[in-house]
């Protein structure tokens, strides 16, 4: 099973403060991550880091294959889909959807001036579908539900057929249905052998979707834990991560915790 993301003693630094503090970690083709910490943690900085967007101080990460730093950023972006809240204010608000997803084919936000194909549209159409926003295609991304929007922005970060899928906190903000309408959604994508190499960030292990087959632990940018989600998935490494006395338990496929 290849390897498509490798991160080996990363440390990430902001003048004296360390975002990430000698991290190593491993992520296989087939894998299904999710990344738990408090706030502060440095999940999504990592997730900056796995997507290009940023460099270690220290270490070396290599992605696909290559070695951050040694390629064309330009070149390895549009291998790794990323979804985060961060990518949302550069959304024209009357954007329609439709072209909101489709103009990820040019990693640019707002259509402009390119010239789209019927290849395109049909690309976007069908990952609008599988995302359940097919619906939506001729509606202003401003007049969407804060649901709605998630499905289209994970519909937009597939659009170039990415080989990592990087998902940024997908349920914030979204009362009870929407998160577990959109978890049900993430749970078919999980557990469809066919789709990218995924990792998500999440504060709450309530909101982990089936599927997921390995957690990573953070505190203060290092890892408190990390592999297959049965092992490490217990309530000293949550006491540890969250720093206080945590129970945690699976009903059913899914994961709930609170105070012991």
């Amino acid at each position: 099973m290849s390897t498509v993301i490798e991160v080996s003693e990363v440390t990430l630094r902001r003048g004296r403060t360390f975002l990430l503090d000698h991290l190593s970690w491993k992520v296989d083709q087939a894998d299904r991550w999710v990344i738990i910490g408090p706030n502060g943690a440095g999940k999504t900085t990592l997730l900056q880091l796995v997507s290009a967007n940023m460099f270690p101080t220290t270490g070396e990460v290599r992605l696909l294959g290559n070695k951050l730093g040694d390629m064309d950023v330009f070149e390895l972006r549009p291998l790794i889909g990323i979804a985060s809240a961060g990518l949302e204010a550069q959304i024209p608000l009357d954007e329609l959807v439709l072209d909101v997803v489709m103009s990820s084919a040019y990693a640019v936000f707002g259509r402009w001036r390119e010239e789209y194909t019927a290849v395109d549209e049909i690309q976007a159409e069908k990952l609008m579908t599988k995302l359940r926003v097919n619906s939506l295609a001729g509606r202003r991304f401003g007049t969407l539900s804060e649901g709605e929007r998630q499905r289209v922005h994970i519909a937009r970060a597939l659009m170039s057929d990415p080989e990592i899928l990087l998902l940024d906190e997908p349920t914030a903000g979204l009362d009870l249905a929407g998160r577990e309408y959109l978890l049900s959604t993430l749970a078919e994508f999980s557990e469809d052998p066919m789709a990218p190499t995924l990792a998500m960030v999440t504060h709450h292990v309530e909101e982990i979707p089936h599927g997921i087959t390995h957690a990573l632990f953070m505190k203060q940018g290092r890892s408190i834990a990390m592999g297959p989600i049965h092992e490490v998935m217990t309530s000293e490494v949550l006491s540890r991560t969250f720093d206080m006395p945590l129970k945690v338990m699976e009903i059913r496929g899914r994961w709930y915790a609170q105070a012991a």
